[in-house]
C-alpha cells in the first residue's frame, strides 16, 4: 500500500510539471503583451514612456528568456511565493486565498449533491427496473448530461431570481456573515454545478447495479429470502460503486470547469471569475498559479479515490 502510495504521488508530480509546462508556454503564446493591456488601463492615469515600459519588463522578469521565467516561477512556488499580479498589483497568493473559499464551498456542496442524489436515483432505478421511477430517471439523465451549464444557469436566474423572485440572482455572502443568505445565493449555482455530476453518477449506477444483480451471489442472497434492504446494504451496493467512485474523480475536474461558468453568471468572486478576467487580461502569474492550485486539489481527489478502492472491494491488493 505504502509503495503504491509512493508511485501515485511521483506520479501525480509529474502530472502537475507537466501541466505546469503547458500551461507557462500557451499563456506566452498568445498574441499581445500584459504590459500593453497594464498601460491602457493606466492611460488615465497619464502616458507611460517606453523606459517605464521597459522597466515594468525587468520588474515583472518578463525581459529574460522563457526557460529562465519559467524555473524562477517554479522556484517562487517552492518558497511560497506565487508572484505579483500585473493587472491587479497585488500578491497572486492572497487574491488566490481571497476566492478560493468560495469556488470550495460551492464545489464542495455540489459534489456532495451530486454523488449522493446520483447514487441514491441510480441504485432506485436498478432495483425498480422498467418502472416509472427508471423511466423518469433516464430521461432526467439524458437531460443533465446534455443541457450546457450557463444556459440553465440563466434560465434559473430567470424563473426564480426575475420572474419569482425567491432567490437572490448574483453576488455571494460568506456563511460566517449571513448563513440565511449565503443558503440563498447558493441554492442555483449549486444545482448548476451539481446536474451534470448527478446526471453521470445515476446513469452509472444504475448500470452497475444491473451488472451486480446479475452475480450469483447476488441470486444466492435472494434465493436464501433475505431481505431487499439486506441485500442492498451488504452485497450490492459496495461492490456497485467502483466504477461510480472512479467517476467522482473526474467529475471533480469536470466541475471545477464548470464552475467557471457559472461564477461568470452569478457574479461570484471565485477562483474562476477572478482566471476569466486574468486571461483577458494576459495576467500571467494568477492564471498559472490559479490553474496550478486547481490542478493540485484534482490530482489529490484522484489519488484518495485510488485508495478508496481498496476499502470498497477487499479483492482489490496494491503491490
Amino acid at each position: 500500500m505504502t509503495a503504491y502510495i509512493i508511485r501515485r504521488l511521483i506520479m501525480a508530480v509529474v502530472v502537475l510539471i507537466i501541466l505546469t509546462l503547458i500551461i507557462f508556454f500557451i499563456m506566452r503564446l498568445l498574441p499581445g503583451d500584459p504590459l500593453i493591456i497594464f498601460m491602457g488601463r493606466a492611460a488615465g492615469q497619464g502616458s507611460i514612456s517606453p523606459e517605464q515600459l521597459e522597466n515594468l519588463r525587468i520588474a515583472y522578469g518578463l525581459d529574460k528568456p522563457l526557460m529562465v521565467q519559467y524555473f524562477n516561477w517554479m522556484g517562487g512556488i517552492f518558497q511560497g511565493d506565487l508572484g505579483e499580479s500585473i493587472y491587479y498589483h497585488e500578491d497572486v497568493g492572497k487574491l488566490l486565498l481571497e476566492r478560493f473559499p468560495v469556488t470550495l464551498d460551492l464545489g464542495i456542496r455540489a459534489f456532495i449533491l451530486g454523488n449522493v442524489l446520483g447514487i441514491v436515483l441510480g441504485l432506485v432505478a436498478a432495483l425498480r427496473r422498467g418502472k416509472w421511477i427508471d423511466t423518469g430517471a433516464t430521461v432526467f439523465s439524458y437531460f443533465g448530461v446534455s443541457i450546457p451549464v450557463f444556459w440553465l444557469g440563466i434560465l434559473l436566474m430567470y424563473a426564480f431570481g426575475l420572474k419569482l423572485g425567491w432567490l437572490p440572482v448574483t453576488g455571494y455572502t460568506y456563511p460566517w456573515v449571513d448563513f440565511w443568505m449565503n443558503f440563498k445565493q447558493s441554492i442555483m449555482p449549486v444545482a448548476c454545478l451539481s446536474l451534470m455530476s448527478l446526471a453521470i453518477t445515476a446513469r452509472q449506477m444504475r448500470s452497475s447495479v444491473l451488472e451486480v444483480n446479475q452475480q450469483d451471489y447476488i441470486r444466492t442472497a435472494w434465493s436464501k429470502g433475505l431481505r431487499e434492504r439486506v441485500i442492498v446494504t451488504r452485497h450490492m451496493l459496495k461492490n456497485s460503486l467502483i466504477p461510480v467512485i472512479t467517476l467522482m474523480g473526474i467529475g471533480l475536474g469536470l466541475m471545477f470547469g464548470g464552475q467557471v461558468f457559472v461564477e461568470i453568471v452569478f457574479s461570484i468572486p471565485g477562483v474562476g471569475r477572478l482566471l476569466v478576467s486574468s486571461v483577458f487580461a494576459q495576467d500571467y502569474q494568477v492564471v498559472q498559479s490559479g490553474t496550478l492550485v486547481i490542478a493540485v486539489v484534482v490530482v489529490l481527489a484522484n489519488l484518495i479515490v485510488d485508495i478508496s478502492y481498496g476499502w470498497f472491494d477487499p479483492r482489490i491488493r496494491y503491490g
